[in-house]
């Protein structure tokens, strides 16, 4: 079984950055597509990025294109989701999913964390 946690959630600004990591409780996520997803209260799962087994691969929505950046460090066994020009509507919170493919939809992923909260205060 392979359980995935997430970290760096917290308060920040608006027009404020995070880094949000995601690390794998055993194994290792190296072997592993990486997609991220967030929920707002009262809201659907959504798809923030992706990023595949190439480092070079990586897919955002259009709300992520250009402010968020998912990156991944082999020597740590970790990959982070940086989030830059932080707007109220990111407040949510977020997810790294584990799966086999490079996938748009969460129920496509088969490993997922506890969630890490963000909130941007206006």
């Amino acid at each position: 079984q392979v359980q995935l946690v997430e970290s760096g959630g917290g308060l920040v600004q608006v027009g404020g950055s995070l880094r949000l990591s995601c690390a794998a409780s055993t194994r290792t996520l190296n072997s592993y597509v990486v997609g991220w997803f967030r929920q707002a209260p009262g809201k659907e799962r959504e798809f923030v990025g992706v990023i595949g087994l190439n480092n070079e691969n990586t897919n955002y929505a259009d709300f992520a294109k250009g402010r968020f950046t998912i990156s991944r460090d082999v020597r740590k066994n970790m990959v982070y989701l940086q989030m830059n020009s932080l707007k109220p509507e990111d407040t949510a919170v977020y997810y790294c999913a584990g799966g086999r493919g490079v996938y748009y939809l969460a129920q496509n992923y088969e490993y997922w964390g506890q969630g890490t909260q963000v909130t941007v205060s206006s």
